[in-house]
């Protein structure tokens, strides 16, 4: 079996390692969603990872609704966006564009009061980060089929603008109760149309967004992450089992290059669930690069590789505090703690100036 150092083609990639970093909002765009340069420093300090998988980047203003993300629906954040895919290309690295839309969990404050979008009218648990600080959820409306088609076009647009701005290929979000995930699962679809109800209908959208996202960029360059078990921010499904694993089918048939699942434990210190696993039963039916995140040490990571039932393991968080997280894994060195109070503050402050291992013995 291949270890977490051995080198992988994912698609039309060749990644040197099979330790990729996985998506991570930090919030430091500008109000507008244009990168700064503080980014490039960012991605470009982590190009040792296998394969970079950018944090949530908005494909319309009607689907971003955090604070200070980035976009790539405008000329000026794909002009923002260069900067950094040439600094982690400089740097040796490869990095893909995760295409976001947050569906029913864009607040309105950021539509100019209008409604979200989803796939049906239901109103979101918990609260929105907004420039104003948290306030609740508001009600979405429910996606007409032409808003459907519309954002289909969003997501194709986004991938196009993607390449412009030199990424190496885009990932889906299809995860943790956004947009994708709101159509996917029957407690936040409850439409009777094509697009709701049996399991073949609610991956409907999915099928068509990955269609359209390869008619652009290409099989080998699209990518697609999905969180199959248990709720995620109110988005649940009665058969979560059934439903993801359809889902995994569809995705090999189209091709893909690689699919990312992020399935937390009981023990998980982000979205804990109960609900087991649905991976065992998605790499029966996914002939892709299979990629497992959440919560994985260098040990439990290499045990998913031994098992057959991963190619490469995502680490989300331990990338932040660890920009050598690759050399530190292979080492076997101790790995930094991140400070979540900076996560997504403003400023290089827990962003650009945790240190390497080399740069700490310097010091």
């Amino acid at each position: 079996m291949p270890t977490l150092f051995d080198p992988i083609r994912i698609g039309s990639l060749d990644c040197p390692n099979r330790i990729l970093m996985a998506p991570l909002t930090r919030g430091r765009a500008t109000r507008e969603g244009v990168p700064t340069p503080l980014m490039a420093t960012y991605y470009a300090q982590r190009a040792a990872a296998g394969l970079i998988i950018s944090e949530g980047t908005g494909i319309s203003r009607e689907g971003l609704g955090w604070p200070s993300a980035p976009g790539l629906w405008t000329e000026e954040q794909v002009e923002g966006w260069k900067p950094v895919t040439e600094a982690v290309h400089r740097a040796g690295g490869r990095i893909v564009a995760q295409l976001w839309h947050m569906g029913r969990l864009v607040h309105p404050d950021f539509l100019d009061g209008a409604a979200p979008l989803s796939a049906s009218a239901t109103t979101a648990p918990f609260k929105a980060h907004t420039y104003e600080g948290k306030k609740p959820y508001e009600a979405a409306r429910a996606a007409t089929l032409e808003d459907i088609g519309r954002t289909v076009g969003d997501y194709a647009s986004a991938a196009r603008n993607a390449l412009r701005a030199g990424f190496d290929g885009v990932q889906l979000h299809g995860a943790n109760g956004y947009l994708i995930d709101q159509f996917l699962r029957d407690g936040t679809n409850l439409r009777d149309d094509d697009y709701g109800g049996p399991v073949a209908n609610r991956v409907r959208l999915l099928r068509e967004v990955v269609a359209a996202l390869i008619a652009e960029v290409g099989a080998g360059r699209t990518h697609v992450r999905l969180s199959p078990n248990g709720a995620v921010q109110g988005c649940d499904d009665s058969d979560a089992a059934t439903l993801f694993t359809e889902a995994g089918r569809v995705l090999g048939e189209l091709g893909i290059a690689s699919l990312e699942l992020r399935e937390p434990g009981s023990q998980s210190s982000f979205l804990a669930t109960d609900v087991p696993p649905v991976s065992p039963a998605i790499r029966k039916v996914f002939g892709g690069t299979l990629i497992l995140n959440s919560d994985y040490a260098a040990g439990s990571a290499q045990a998913r590789l031994d098992e057959g039932l991963a190619d490469a393991i995502s680490f989300g968080r331990p990338f932040i505090g660890n920009p050598d997280l690759v050399e530190r894994l292979r080492s076997g060195a101790p790995l930094a703690d991140y400070d979540p109070r900076t996560s997504y503050t403003p400023g290089p402050q827990g962003y650009t100036d945790y240190p390497t291992m080399e740069e700490q013995a310097a010091a």
